[in-house]
């Protein structure tokens, strides 16, 4: 009982640090005139990925390489992607059909999502083929070329940022409701604190969710590539949620396809270098599920130029269908 008290507390803290955190980024977009693309892929993605990007990190630092510590941290990086190009798309696409009624396309910026899945879909492949590299050396390699793609992926996101700024009326910054021209350092203050709150409510959701599943008995590779990444990309879904709802779908779209590339790239970059990145059959088929996934927008991208909700929820079908394999059919 005490979990499940804890469970909707925290909810209700990563609802309200999600609402202060996408006024705030629409604000420093807006202060930075910077295009929804820029602060969608950007800003929002890399900032919402903090909360899980820490699992892994603190995962290696704690249990060194050995197999407990190695086995968690793997599995956050590689739930994180997975549960975005799945459950995450699902949401999306299920908000556009509830508040809009019938299955029009995203009013989006196709350019801007089309890169930043094209992006994932190459870094993420060259980050699961490492695991098959003969020499740590080599892995290492692989690692560093994973960061210098990112860093292509924000310079280009930037460059084709420029001249795309547009005014809006947005809601007044939350830190300072009584002026319309808030100031750089009162912005950055609402986003930092609706980080700390995202970041403790995301940890208290883990802290619930945890013990709950390893009753169960729930694998802890498991736990930390399913259930840990429900908890820890809680963020980018609130966020993706409340921006269809307010009608800017390029937004809505770069904070999942953004953090997807930024945790396809850097985070798996770290994971190679402190660990012997060796992908049992397990881990190797949620990689190939969340690909698959990430390909069916992007092709319809390519072919079509728009992405309709209801391409979005067949995500949902990815992630019940990995469920149904763990629980029914394990892989070893």
């Amino acid at each position: 009982m005490r979990d499940i008290g804890l469970l909707i507390v925290s909810l209700g803290i990563i609802l309200i640090g999600a609402e202060a955190f996408t006024n705030g980024i629409e604000w420093l977009g807006q202060k930075l005139m910077l295009g929804a693309g820029a602060v969608g892929s950007i800003l929002a993605a890399v900032g919402t990925a903090l909360p899980e990007t820490m699992v892994p990190i603190m995962a290696f630092l704690s249990g060194g390489v050995g197999p407990e510590g190695s086995d968690i941290g793997i599995g956050a990086i590689l739930g994180a992607p997975f549960m975005l190009a799945t459950l995450a798309f699902f949401i999306t696409g299920f908000t556009a059909l509830l508040f809009r009624r019938r299955n029009l396309p995203l009013q989006l910026d196709a350019k801007v999502v089309q890169r930043d899945l094209g992006f994932f879909l190459f870094v993420y492949t060259m980050a699961i083929l490492a695991s098959f590299l003969p020499s740590q050396l080599l892995k290492n390699g692989a690692a560093l070329a994973l960061l210098a793609a990112y860093a292509i992926y924000v310079f280009l996101t930037l460059r084709a940022s420029k001249g795309g700024h547009k005014q809006e009326d947005l809601a007044p910054l939350y830190v300072a409701t009584r002026t319309n021209n808030p100031s750089l350092v009162m912005i950055l203050v609402q986003i930092a604190l609706a980080l700390i709150a995202i970041v403790f409510g995301a940890r208290g959701f883990v802290n619930a969710v945890q013990p709950i599943a390893v009753s169960i008995g729930i694998p802890v590779f498991v736990l930390s590539l399913i259930i840990t990444p429900i908890a820890t990309e809680l963020p980018e879904k609130f966020n993706s949620v409340l921006w269809i709802r307010r009608g800017k779908d390029t937004l809505a779209m770069g904070n999942l396809t953004g953090a997807m590339v930024f945790q396809s790239s850097v985070i798996p970059a770290i994971g190679i270098a402190l660990t012997p990145w060796k992908l049992d059959a397990l881990a190797l088929w949620s990689a190939f599920l969340a690909l698959g996934a990430a390909m069916i927008p992007y092709l319809s991208l390519r072919r079509k130029g728009v992405i309709f909700p209801t391409s979005l929820l067949i995500g949902g079908a990815f992630y019940l269908f990995f469920i149904l394999t763990v629980f029914r059919f394990p892989i070893q």
